[in-house]
């Protein structure tokens, strides 16, 4: 065992956060941490980083166990290049990398055994951790971060904010600790580095635990999946698409275990009523009574995600053709690249390819947000469009959300104004809140309420899914389904891209190039296809009881033994789910409600049998 929160709890701001959780790294996992914005994942984190400490628990971390967590961006000395900055993280081979060549130069006067076996058991040393392989190890991920070999010589001040940022990432992947905290890692990252970094971490020899909204990247990295919802977390085995599918099961199993469960109630009451009064069979309703008051009642499925709802509608149809550009020369003070491309009525386009080669620049270009360097475009008849910036520059701070939308659309009633704004989550006194405090995700719902009311038939986005969580992710997707007009989309979440896009247009220095294909069949256009493979049907012949002479008065007395037995058995089991070694793991929870679910069918087997015996029994006297 690497690290162990034993019945963790946290709470911030008087809300609890989790409470008695049970999380475990045991080995070489690669482990995501998912759930909606404000769960408590980053905290847990920084938790696991020491930054921040549990309300109550345990925490049980191995003496050697060295974890590694990007917090922060800012370098000791800032003075340093960016070599000098990587070189700290392999100080200890570098040691012996000195003293090697002092004793190299020592030989040439002093030929001694005992110099010569220092100098053989430090090369030994040297190449045992890795020491001819530093510098092209920092080279090859530097420059996969988007910097160039020559950018190690320059000082790290000389850096951008968000630079240095990354410079920090590269440092802490080269540190290798044994349990490896990202939080975030594909933020901001170009498709061709994300596909790296997924490489990177599945490969990695140790542990990974990350916090990500990137279901492609988890689902392509995760070996297990921890969940924090409603303050609970439970462990599911697998990667994004095996939890999505266990978690469909769990709720199906859920919403059937509660329908089962208001049948057996339903079934018992309507015993009592009709029992209760018979002398003979009052003991037995004053019984039913008490296991009624006993029972673990089973809640109804609440929904596991609260999202917004959106409805993007196009007000008018516009004409087929919704854009041309040719030989459109982008960028600012020089041409980063020159594009030609159409998109027709009814196409959704996905803008893809490296950082810094012209998505949002070309974008912008067309919304005229800057000008272009040569070449035409043209906008079709009637197009009208709605814009996303990823930048959400487009607000008054000082407004509130009820102001930024009515003073653009002023023609609205209040009413109108917060329903819109209610589809979104901003409800109650959440529109008197001014635009300077809210978060990333919040600006983001606000920006698509104005692109949902304005109803254009073109819809340009710029990065939308930056700062959505998982479940607004998939209310945008599903919405955005639904809308009857066209898109153009810059984005570097794959499956964002895969659920939307019915084509993609590539670009970089070499200019665009547009497929009119999904974004599956842009990945695999140059793979094989393999036939599907057919699973075979089988059936089993169903068993008949055979009918037997019944001695119903020793019969009854046999099935109320029986069923006291059972409703002890299920009493037992349903304890169990409030057990950590259950509800913390979402494979053993799935067997005991399997249990629990063949308990409760041999008691309503049991009692629908009572029942028929004693009618039988009534009737008989």
């Amino acid at each position: 065992m690497k690290y162990q929160i034993n019945k963790g709890s946290k709470g911030f701001g008087g809300t609890t956060l989790f409470e008695n959780i049970q999380f475990e790294v045991r080995n070489n996992e690669k482990i995501a941490l998912i759930g909606n914005n404000g769960c408590g994942k980053t905290t847990l984190l920084k938790i696991m980083a020491g930054e921040e400490e549990l309300d109550s628990g345990v925490i049980h971390k191995a003496n050697d166990c060295r974890i590694g967590y990007l917090a922060q961006t800012t370098f000791a000395n800032e003075e340093n290049s960016v070599q000098d900055e990587m070189n700290t993280v392999f100080w200890e081979v570098l040691k012996i990398k000195d003293r090697l060549e002092k004793v190299y130069q020592q030989m040439e006067y002093d030929h001694s055994e005992a110099l010569l076996e220092e100098y053989a058991n430090l090369q030994h040393a040297f190449e045992e951790r890795g020491g001819y392989t530093i510098q092209s190890s920092i080279e090859t991920v530097f420059t996969k971060f988007g910097f160039k070999e020559e950018d190690l010589s320059r000082q790290i001040k000389t850096f951008s904010g968000g630079q240095r940022t990354r410079i920090a990432f590269v440092k802490l992947l080269l540190s290798q600790p044994d349990i490896l905290l990202l939080d975030e890692p594909t933020n901001h990252l170009d498709l061709e580095t994300i596909e790296w970094l997924e490489g990177f971490v599945k490969r990695y020899p140790k542990a990974v635990v990350l916090v990500s909204h990137d279901r492609t990247f988890i689902n392509n990295v995760a070996d297990e999946i921890y969940e924090i919802e409603w303050g609970v977390m439970r462990r599911y085995v697998g990667n994004y698409d095996a939890f999505l599918k266990t978690k469909e099961s769990d709720i199906e199993r859920q919403k059937s275990a509660y329908a089962r469960q208001q049948k057996e109630i339903e079934r018992i009451e309507a015993l009592i009523e009709k029992f209760r009064y018979k002398k003979n069979k009052a003991a037995f309703a004053q019984s039913k009574i008490k296991y009624l008051e006993r029972m673990d009642k089973i809640e109804d499925v609440n929904p596991s995600k609260r999202s917004f709802k959106a409805h993007f509608h196009a007000r008018i149809r516009g004409g087929k053709r919704v854009l041309e550009v040719k030989d459109l020369a982008i960028g600012y003070d020089h041409v980063l690249c020159k594009v030609s491309f159409e998109i027709m009525q009814h196409e959704r386009v996905a803008v893809i390819g490296p950082n810094g080669k012209g998505k949002s620049t070309l974008v912008k270009t067309i919304m005229d947000l800057i000008p272009s360097l040569g070449g035409e475009k043209l906008l079709g008849h009637q197009i009208e469009i709605g814009y996303f910036d990823q930048d959400l520059a487009q607000f008054n701070s000082n407004n509130t959300i009820l102001e930024e939308v009515w003073n653009e659309y002023p023609d609205m009633t209040r009413s109108e104004i917060r329903t819109a704004l209610g589809c979104f989550l901003f409800t109650g006194d959440d529109v008197f809140k001014t635009i300077d405090c809210l978060s990333g995700g919040e600006k983001v719902r606000l920006s698509l309420v104005k692109l949902m009311l304005k109803q254009p038939n073109f819809l340009i986005m710029d990065e939308p899914t930056n700062h959505l969580d998982l479940a607004g992710k998939e209310a945008l997707e599903n919405s955005l389904k639904e809308y009857d007009g066209t898109m153009m989309f810059v984005s570097h979440d794959r499956y964002f891209i895969n659920k939307l896009a019915t084509a993609i247009l590539h670009i970089d220095e070499n200019g665009a190039t547009f497929y009119k294909m999904n974004y599956q069949d842009y990945l695999d256009r140059n793979k094989p296809h393999e036939e599907p493979v057919k699973a075979k049907k089988s059936s089993a012949p169903v068993k008949q009881e055979e009918k037997k002479n019944i001695n119903y008065s020793r019969e009854i007395r046999r099935l109320e033994k029986m069923i006291d037995q059972k409703e002890t058995e299920i009493e037992a089991l349903r304890e169990l789910r409030f057990d950590p070694e259950y509800y913390h793991d979402y494979r053993k929870m799935a067997e005991l409600d399997e249990k629990i679910d063949d308990v409760n069918n041999e008691i309503e087997n049991l009692m629908a049998k009572w029942e028929e015996y004693s009618e039988i029994m009534d009737k008989a006297q």
